[in-house]
């Protein structure tokens, strides 16, 4: 049997995988019989994330430096199915992970100000067509970035989230928060209207604000989805996964119309004449 380190000094018995699930799945058994609906993060391949949403929350979390370091001690945690409940409400995250034993995480994250929720609808205004367009993330790159930006869009900063684990270890960000922090952007993928919830925020009032400005009609046009390269230039890293770009399509302007007709017969006589001579000679 294997041992792991134990941050009060000593060293507890490694727990297999196997195990873990063991002990995960009676644990979610208890829940249920107590009427909790428990929602685990479940990863499907070795993406952890692979919409917009989902990739912006984790962007902007890696760009900090003092989260760097201590998040990929929880992507192994996330992908094997460790986070076996997190549910996310407002100006909080409450997350069970199966470790050596089952632990209760908790990521709190302040309410966006009023000023900054407010300045970013004021420059969003009037460029945002839909409900389905904002969560979609099929926005126009000005938007996105006003909405993703580090200290004025709607991601919190280092110093407005605060964590607790239950666990031994002593790190203010041990590997079962760095889980569940992932384990938001998993959620995100499916579920991107959270990150407003998660913020005390309506993101509806970013479309009613549109509507007010006019500017709903125009929306589709201006701009397109904010891709992952402009998205890597905004977090300051790169990201894995770069999207195929879509073909472009040729102008109306540019197609070819071939002559039918009498403009056939036209064309046909305007080479004759260019190649006929302009005086015959009298032998």
């Amino acid at each position: 049997m294997g041992y792991g380190y134990d941050y009060y000094g000593g060293f507890a018995p490694y727990v297999s995988v196997a195990e873990r699930r063991k002990r995960a799945a009676r644990k979610l058994e208890q829940l249920r019989k107590k009427g909790h609906a428990p929602r685990p993060v479940e990863i499907e391949g070795r993406a952890i994330v692979t919409t917009f949403w989902g990739k912006a929350w984790c962007s902007h979390l890696e760009s900090f430096a003092d989260f760097a370091n201590r998040l990929p001690r929880g992507r192994t945690y996330v992908r094997n199915g460790s986070v076996i409940d997190l549910q996310i409400a407002k100006g909080e995250v409450r997350a069970l992970v199966s470790g050596s034993e089952i632990y209760e995480a908790t990521v709190r994250v302040a309410q966006l100000p009023a000023a900054r929720w407010a300045r970013a609808r004021k420059e969003s205004s009037g460029r945002i067509g839909s409900v389905v367009e904002l969560l979609a993330g099929k926005l126009s790159g000005g938007v996105m970035e006003v909405l993703c930006h580090r200290e004025k869009g709607l991601f919190p900063s280092a110093r407005e989230i605060s964590m607790t684990c239950s666990c031994p270890d002593g790190v203010w960000l041990c590997k079962h928060l760095a889980a569940v922090l992932y384990g938001v952007g998993a959620r995100l993928d499916h579920a991107p209207d959270l990150l407003f919830t998660l913020r005390g925020v309506d993101g509806a009032d970013l479309v009613a604000d549109a509507g007010k400005a006019g500017g709903i009609a125009a929306t589709s046009t201006t701009g397109g989805a904010l891709g992952d390269e402009r998205l890597a230039e905004i977090f300051g890293i790169d990201l894995e996964a770069k999207p195929p770009r879509p073909a472009r399509l040729a102008s109306p302007a540019r197609a070819k119309v071939r002559p039918t007709g009498s403009s056939k017969r036209a064309k046909g006589r305007k080479k004759k004449r260019r190649g006929a001579p302009t005086r015959r000679e009298v032998p």
